[in-house]
């Protein structure tokens, strides 16, 4: 027997059979999350392309657009935590269905907005309804893959955001130049019906396609799902003790800086989600199209640093410094965007490399991050911390893209916001260097 068959220490199956049980499931879980995170992610930030002409047509002011842009994730941080519990109760393929479906239909009532209250309440139950899937299927996944394997799972998964980004933006830019004057309609009423059918009709797909656990995978054989309880068992010893009682989420220390360094992040990664096409007019592209296609390469790269980050994190088993090094480029990326676009002459692709690298720095960071809570915490604690961290940290994608909004209504810039921004995501940077423990092993009360 070859070493490569042999079995790892305190396995019951060589190491093939446990990786290829990995792929099998893999395959089956991953390309579906992905595919809704896409959807999730398109009806989510199309607004930054509707902007390009959604404002004009409505008289609305770059405050009213980055109030609403925002208020989304003040439906997220209201009904998330219950989401998660509820997945918990009846299970994910339910919960997703219903989260997609609901999603969709808001995106396609977008269309009909008239006012900035109308525009306000449309954004706020988006993200009461889109509350959950993504901590959702963050603590999904904790159900089928061991620790040393999530990283990568998480990066394939969230990636999907940057695919999203790429094919965003040429689609955004292709339905509002084609689609413009089609039944007397806006290409930016056009946009937001047609990416919100496919959510509708995916939530449906959910209810057929998805499996609650393992044990009720009837696409797993009978050995494939001792292979599966048995690593998660497995993994569950070498973690050792975590705090079960998600009572104690709340006084827990760790869990409030989570939350802060994810709050860090988020302020960067939700300016760039929702300013992108902004940056790029800012640049000298003025058509749709032209700003499509420049985001989508942008979010390319993206993808691809998220994925590579995450793998090689799982690889060397090293969270603190996958997670650090990513958003110090982030940062720097975002300091250097901020710099060159407060430079008259300077030629388009400098300001554009910039944003390139705060992207790829920022995305990168985020999968690894996720590897941090379950260092911490186990079982209902894991359920709701999840979806507890997220929910409060998402408040950064409320009050970052309205306070961008609101310098660039007074300035006619938007680079003051990029520098404060960039100090916001070095920070979570250091916050994990210096207070997240080499090796963490037990809950700290």
């Amino acid at each position: 027997m070859s070493a490569h068959d042999m079995a790892l220490p305190g396995a019951i199956a060589p190491r093939d059979q446990v990786d290829s049980t990995y792929a099998k499931i893999s395959w089956r879980l991953l390309p579906f999350l992905g595919a809704l995170w896409v959807l999730a992610w398109l009806d989510r930030v199309n607004i930054g392309f509707a902007k390009l002409q959604m404002l004009d047509d409505l008289r609305f002011s770059e405050a009213v657009y980055g109030l609403g842009a925002g208020i989304f994730f003040l439906g997220y941080f209201f009904f998330e935590v219950p989401s998660n519990m509820l997945l918990q109760k009846i299970g994910a393929k339910k919960t997703i269905m219903r989260i997609t479906i609901g999603w969709g239909v808001i995106c396609m009532l977008q269309a009909w907005v008239t006012t900035p209250t109308q525009f306000y309440v449309l954004r706020f139950l988006l993200g009461a309804f889109e509350a959950g899937f993504y901590p959702g299927v963050i603590l999904y996944l904790t159900y089928w893959y061991p620790s040393q394997r999530r990283a990568k799972a998480f990066g394939t998964f969230m990636s999907a955001s940057a695919i999203a980004g790429v094919l965003g933006g040429p689609l955004a830019g292709w339905i509002m130049t084609s689609m413009g004057g089609v039944q007397g309609w806006h290409g930016w009423q056009w946009l937001f019906v047609l990416e919100g059918i496919p959510s509708v009709l995916a939530g449906v797909v959910a209810w057929f396609y998805m499996t609650d656990r393992p044990e009720q995978a009837r696409w797993l054989s009978d050995d494939e799902k001792k292979v599966v309880r048995h690593e998660l068992e497995l993994d569950a010893r070498r973690q050792g003790e975590r705090d079960s009682d998600w009572r104690r989420l709340f006084t827990n220390p760790k869990v409030w800086l989570l939350i802060a360094i994810f709050f860090c992040l988020l302020c960067a990664n939700s300016t760039l989600t929702f300013w992108i096409p902004t940056v790029i007019k800012e640049t000298g592209f003025t058509t749709p199209m032209a700003i499509g296609w420049i985001a989508g390469a942008a979010y390319l790269f993206g993808a691809a640093g998220m994925i590579l980050n995450g793998r090689n994190s799982d690889r060397r088993g090293e969270v603190r410094w996958h997670f650090s090094g990513a958003a110090m480029c982030g940062a720097g990326g975002m300091l250097l965007l901020a710099v060159a676009l407060g430079v008259p002459g300077l030629p388009a692709f400098v300001p554009l490399l910039a944003m390139g690298l705060a992207l790829v720095g920022t995305m990168s960071a985020i999968p690894v991050f996720w590897q941090l809570p379950n260092m911490f915490l186990s079982g209902g604690a894991a359920a709701v911390g999840v979806a507890l961290i997220n929910s409060i940290s998402n408040l950064a994608g409320f009050g970052a893209p309205y306070a961008m909004g609101l310098i660039k209504n007074a300035t006619g810039q938007v680079a003051p916001g990029l520098y404060i921004v960039a100090f916001i995501e070095l920070l979570a940077a250091v916050l994990v260097i210096v207070f997240i423990a080499r090796r963490p092993r037990r809950q700290v009360d």
